[in-house]
């Protein structure tokens, strides 16, 4: 066997593993374990053969004995048999078929055994000719939803998620920094140091005063599959995943210009450029240079800006969005940070979908240096993640109370994800959530409804007192489902009349609410929560993505509800609960 296979490639196995088992009708809680293996394994600080290696595959968390001997098998072979026997069982293009935003394993099974049919073409062919209607529980819309989600799935990008590629950076350059002890400086450029939600390629960036070592060093990484071009200045290659990533070595002396102008965004260095020609300079990724040729050198990133009569601008603002003008007039936020959030408003465990307790979460949390933590796990309607009866809802109370009489630097509150129903209801009546110390609403099913109900169904939540914050509100997947149709301005209106929160959902699939919608909430006076919708306490170091989405949306600290203090937060509760 050859080179072991990469976290990421694991992970697709077992979510394939997955997706035949729901297509099969297996128990739910089966299939959910191998998803939530495989989203384990993918967020792994080091490659899973590294665990193999070291005899530890079940210290990694999902990682149970019947999957550690699969695991162990294919990182022995590079086969598994397991899966082997499932691809016997369901032909790869009804797999496929999970691809498409309107298609679960219900309707892939349902036109695979009814109507024969194994691939998306097929598939696709089948809808324009009218046939899927004649399928019991499928009509016209059905069809003409799978038709367009079809469409969707051929629109979709060829970049990575944000969530994907940023492990691999980091990965590829703690290989340089323990390679080459000596490094200099090493750091990510580009559209991933700016942290925008999808990565064309991967920019690194180095500073040394010989290039040889760098090079020949990264060329012979681990995860290296291919190399593309091997230079003196910039060296490219092509991951074990597919991904290609540049690297370029700079002289110290020039680091500043370079790792401003690698960074970009190309509309920000234009006009960066053009203010540079105003003050009688030119400026590449070599240097600022003046007009009678000589060079201005720039050790530091922040001499750039200075000599261009502006502070350091933070590289997610960098999207000539009107950066460069607050810069020069002072008026840049401060950016809401990491060490500005005091706790996590939004959180599951093993009372629904969750893979640990609540006295595990709330530890995790607690070492994280939380003040608090809220418990949310999903209301009963959502069948597939275990959701809480009413009754379980009272009993997972007294476990809350008994828990928060062990610490006194530490609060749990009770919440719930109540799903926000088809027709706009909530799944729990008023006089329950009245109950809860937080209210997160969420939608979860029908995403594919036309923008007039989507949009009515947020817009009742956002109106009922008793929700707090609207949970992941296009309930997007990045790389997988697109946006649903809901009119995101007329839900950030009704929230700031309402003074209802909407959420930044931490999860480097989500996102959600983007960049875009975070600079319009902040615009109409509108609170966000920075959440990590955590499903184990691995889930919290993901906080990192949704602080910089909130940043590159101008997000500022006072306008993040959990940027709050303990007795700030549990007033505004209170307040917003009350309807006040």
């Amino acid at each position: 066997m050859g080179q072991p296979p990469s976290n990421r490639q694991i992970a697709a196995l077992l979510r394939r593993i997955g997706n035949i088992l729901d297509i099969l009708g297996e128990n739910r809680f089966k299939v959910m374990a191998y998803r939530r293996a495989a989203d384990n394994i993918e967020s792994l600080p080091q490659d899973l053969a590294d665990y193999w290696r070291e005899g530890r595959l079940r210290e990694v968390p999902g990682i149970g004995e019947a999957l550690a001997g699969k695991l162990d098998e294919l990182l022995r072979t590079g086969r598994m048999s397991y899966l082997e026997r499932l691809e016997q069982q369901v032909p790869s293009g009804v797999v496929e078929m999970l691809e498409i935003p309107e298609v679960g394993p219900r309707t892939a099974r349902l036109v695979w055994e009814k109507l024969g049919i194994t691939s998306i073409q097929e598939l696709e062919t089948a809808a324009k000719a009218g046939r899927l209607r004649q399928l019991p529980g499928m009509g016209a819309k059905t069809e003409a939803r799978i038709l367009a989600g079809i469409q969707a799935l051929a629109r979709r990008s060829h970049r990575t998620p944000i969530g994907e590629a940023r492990p691999v950076a980091m990965a590829l350059l703690a290989g340089l920094q323990e390679a080459i002890p000596a490094l200099e400086r090493a750091m990510v450029a580009g559209s991933l140091r700016r942290w925008k939600e999808t990565i064309g390629d991967i920019d690194l960036l180095v500073a040394a005063r010989d290039s040889e070592p760098v090079m020949e060093a990264f060329v012979h990484l681990p995860d290296v599959a291919e190399v593309l071009l091997r230079g003196d200045t910039k060296t490219s290659i092509r991951t074990r995943d597919g991904l290609q990533v540049d690297l370029r070595v700079v002289p110290p002396e020039r680091w500043g210009t370079a790792l401003q102008y690698f960074t970009g965004s190309q509309a920000h260095n234009i006009a960066l450029r053009e203010r540079a020609l105003k003050l009688g300079f030119s400026l590449s990724e070599y240097a600022l240079k003046r007009e009678d040729g000589q060079e201005l050198l720039c050790a530091a990133e922040e001499e750039v800006y200075e000599a261009l009569g502006l502070p350091w601008i933070p590289p997610e603002l960098r999207e000539d969005r009107g950066e460069i003008e607050a810069a020069a007039e002072g008026r840049l936020p401060r950016l809401i940070e990491t060490a500005d959030l005091q706790g996590e408003l939004h959180a599951h465990s093993t009372w629904s979908d969750g893979t640990a307790s609540i006295e595990e979460m709330a530890e995790a949390a607690r070492a994280r240096g939380y003040r608090y933590l809220v418990i949310t796990d999903h209301s009963q309607s959502l069948g597939v993640t275990g959701g809480l009866s009413v009754d379980q809802l009272r009993e997972q109370r007294a476990e809350i109370e008994r828990l928060n009489r062990r610490w006194t630097d530490f609060r749990l509150l009770q919440g719930a994800e109540v799903e926000i129903l088809a027709d706009g209801a909530l799944d729990y009546p008023d006089e329950v959530l009245a109950e809860l110390d937080c209210v997160v609403a969420s939608i979860h099913s029908g995403l594919r409804q036309n923008r007039e109900q989507i949009t009515a169904r947020a817009l009742a939540a956002i109106r009922n007192p008793h929700v707090d914050i609207l949970g992941h509100p296009s309930g997007r997947l990045l790389g997988h489902r697109e946006a649903s149709d809901i009119d995101l301005e007329a839900v950030l209106q009704a929230a700031a009349e309402a003074g209802t929160a909407l959420e930044v959902n931490a999860h480097p699939a989500r996102l959600d609410l983007d960049d875009v919608h975070v600079r319009r909430a902040m615009e109409l006076g509108v609170p966000i929560a920075i959440n990590c919708d955590a499903h184990s306490p691995g889930d919290f170091d993901l906080i990192v993505y949704g602080v910089a989405t909130a940043r590159r949306g101008w997000a500022t600290p006072d306008r993040v509800l959990n940027a709050l203090s303990l007795d700030q937060l549990e007033r505004w509760l209170h307040t917003h609960g009350k309807g006040g």
